[in-house]
């Protein structure tokens, strides 16, 4: 079951960069100073980035709880 830990370790990893990047795209469109229109539309954009990510390491976690208790 190592294989299944440390795929699930790697797709954590991975959401987690993710959620990363979504700050660095939110701090990028506050800075851009665009009206709020557009901001809320870059924003919704971001919205969905992260849901996904979190999404991703949320199915990594779950991986590497299955591993350990199957393992």
């Amino acid at each position: 079951m190592d294989y299944l830990i440390w795929g699930g370790a790697a797709l954590s990893m991975l959401g987690i960069l993710g959620l990363g990047w979504c700050v660095v795209l939110a701090v990028r469109a506050r800075k851009s100073g665009l009206p709020d229109d557009q901001m809320k539309a870059r924003l919704q954009q971001v919205v969905a980035i992260n849901l996904g990510a979190l999404a991703i390491s949320a199915l990594g976690l779950m991986a590497v709880v299955i591993g350990i208790i199957l393992g």
